[in-house]
């Protein structure tokens, strides 16, 4: 009996080590896009980073972003995300009113990033999913306060 539990006991801890080393996922444990290591970058692209977390975590899905436009925010194309995003004023149904979606160098006065880190604007984003993890806000972050460039 004691052999069987020593045995039981040496597989779970097999079993939980594989577990921990596997391809890292987002904090929804969606796969991060073929077993590539996401991290925080200090100039995040727009086109490669940012539009990448959209499509990633359901943002341009036809019922939120995508063909719905909830709030009039289109993000099914970079290009269109874009245009949407930066020095576009906000439409809000709840919230601080008269931000833009993303000010340039300016996450506080950012609506995005209030939507998406749950400061102040209502339900946080992405809506019915879970939040975006500390490497997605990162370089959300970090796109706006290096200009919210259209790189």
């Amino acid at each position: 009996m004691i052999h069987i539990r020593s045995k039981l006991v040496t597989l779970a801890t097999v079993a939980l080590l594989a577990a921990c080393g596997g391809t890292p996922t987002d904090d929804g444990g969606n796969r991060n896009g073929g077993g590539i290591t996401r991290v925080i970058l200090t100039n995040p692209s727009f086109a490669t980073n940012i539009q990448e977390i959209f499509g990633r975590r359901g943002c341009t899905a036809s019922n939120c972003h995508g063909g719905a436009m909830q709030g009039g925010l289109g993000l099914t194309t970079v290009a269109a995300s874009y245009a949407n995003l930066v020095n576009v004023l906000a439409v809000a149904a709840s919230g601080p009113f008269g931000l833009d979606r993303v000010e340039p160098n300016d996450i506080a006065a950012s609506y995005l990033w209030l939507k998406v880190s749950g400061t102040d604007a209502g339900p946080r984003m992405p809506q019915g999913g879970s939040s975006l993890d500390a490497t997605d806000l990162g370089n959300i972050m970090n796109w706006i306060n290096t200009g919210a460039l259209d790189n």
